[in-house]
């Protein structure tokens, strides 16, 4: 007999801890290898944790809803290899990678750097949220967890500084308007100062009171994350949108001609998405700049293509798995890699590393029957595309013997980018490039 500990595994790039959803064991269960031992939540994406060793679950280390730290023991489990020795063996589901080494020691202060990588738990967020506390205000607080993140604890400690802290008396100013026919006075304006956030006002949502014929319906684990993302998102980037409308009528029926031989040969059906995403990549290799993200005052050009594709869940969430390399793989490798992934997304079946890394974003909002839409930039990207509904519309042609009107297939795609590096010259002419490669789609090409 020998008594092992299963960790917790490492869940892709920048996932530094996990929460616990589920056992989908108990004590006393045997577990075969490679069998699931328990689901847990990262900000990205669900996972099931399975046993690299057949045997018996002895303890568990983690009660539900715990927050717990990659490579951390999070049960025991004993096995019936003669093999092993009696003596404690660590097991890790991440095959040459070692155990991170905790420290207590207090990390400076971010204060004077305001560049703030760090992750934060579903848990720290939720307190964050509830104390009023912005993302610039995160960035400020000493984390004494690994690689100076953000614990509970730290948090319990800053909201009681906090709120032993006095804070600067509300100002109010009332400026009367030169005298006409009577006296009028001017809006009343309202400062908020607090030793956290001096030059910036206070921001708090509405007070918001719900009636007694309404429904009050909590926001899933999911849901809330998306949210805190959406906000932090649109907090970072200053967001414009460009809007183009594309005349796609020859990729159209170019796909009406050759998606049931498609079908036959590959066992997959093909869809506009593959079509879009290939014309992405090939834009971006035309202006690299849109392909990077924001350090500070740096600007990091990605190297990698790797186009993230916005795809429904089972609870009509949105989750963004990501094509890596995308510029790597021809037309046919694009579809069955899109479908592969669309599928399991909706089956709630992604690995963690699945929607990690993206580079660029594509949302089709067509989908959902909409015309056009202005999407929040997927940080930290720096532009997401969006395309709309394709509909027949009447449009003038030029011809040898003159203009003509003719039925046309016409899409509108808009595209938010983050104006601190892209303006709209470059913005409007990366989405003229992706909608003038749309439009001199070859109707003649093989497959």
């Amino acid at each position: 007999m020998a008594l092992v500990e299963l960790l917790m595994p490492k869940l892709g790039e920048s996932v530094t801890e996990a929460t616990i959803l589920e056992w989908l064991k108990k004590e006393g269960d045997h577990i075969e290898e490679e069998e699931s031992v328990l689901r847990v939540a990262t900000d990205k994406v669900d996972s099931d944790v399975p046993s690299p060793y057949a045997g018996r679950l002895v303890k568990i280390l983690y009660p539900v809803d715990a927050v717990v730290g990659i490579l951390t023991p999070i049960a025991q489990i004993e096995t019936s290899s003669s093999n092993e020795s009696t003596a404690t063996v660590i097991a890790t589901t991440v095959s040459t990678v070692e155990k991170i080494p905790a420290t207590n020691a207090v990390q400076t202060s971010s204060t004077s750097n305001p560049k703030d990588e760090r992750f934060y738990s579903p848990l720290v967020l939720n307190m964050a949220r509830e104390e009023g506390i912005g993302a610039e205000e995160l960035a400020r607080i000493d984390g004494t967890g690994q690689d100076g993140r953000v614990t509970k604890k730290d948090m319990v400690q800053y909201i009681n500084n906090r709120k032993s802290t006095p804070t600067q008396e509300t100002i109010t100013v009332v400026v009367p308007a030169p005298q006409v026919q009577q006296e009028v006075v001017r809006p009343v304006v309202e400062t908020k100062v607090t030793p956290q956030t001096a030059s910036l006002p206070t921001i708090k949502a509405p007070l918001v009171v719900a009636g007694a014929q309404d429904e009050i319906i909590e926001m899933d684990r999911m849901r809330r994350l998306i949210a805190d993302h959406m906000v932090m998102s649109k907090h970072v980037s200053p967001h414009v949108t460009s809007f183009v409308e594309v005349d796609v009528t020859n990729m159209v029926l170019w796909r009406n001609r050759i998606k049931a031989t498609f079908q036959k040969r590959e066992g997959e059906s093909i869809t506009f998405t593959p079509l879009f995403i290939e014309a992405v990549v090939k834009a971006i290799k035309a202006f690299p700049l849109i392909n990077s993200s924001v350090d500070g005052t740096n600007i990091i050009v990605r190297k990698n293509i790797n186009i993230g594709m916005a795809a429904a869940t089972p609870s009509g969430n949105l989750i963004v798995p990501v094509l890596k390399n995308a510029d790597h793989k021809n037309l046919i490798g694009l579809t069955k890699e899109v479908n592969d992934l669309a599928k399991r997304a909706k089956a709630g079946q992604l690995k963690p590393d699945e929607t990690q890394g993206g580079t660029f974003t594509l949302s089709n909002v067509g989908s959902f029957g909409s015309l056009m839409g202005t999407p929040i930039i997927n940080q930290p990207q720096v532009a997401i595309l969006a395309t709309g509904s394709i509909q027949k519309k009447p449009a003038v042609l030029e011809t040898e013997f003159g203009d003509v009107i003719a039925i046309r297939h016409k899409m509108f795609m808009s595209m938010s980018y983050d104006h601190r590096i892209i303006d709209g010259a470059l913005g409007g002419s990366f989405l003229k490039r992706v909608a003038d490669l749309l439009e001199a789609f070859d109707p003649t090409r093989e497959i």
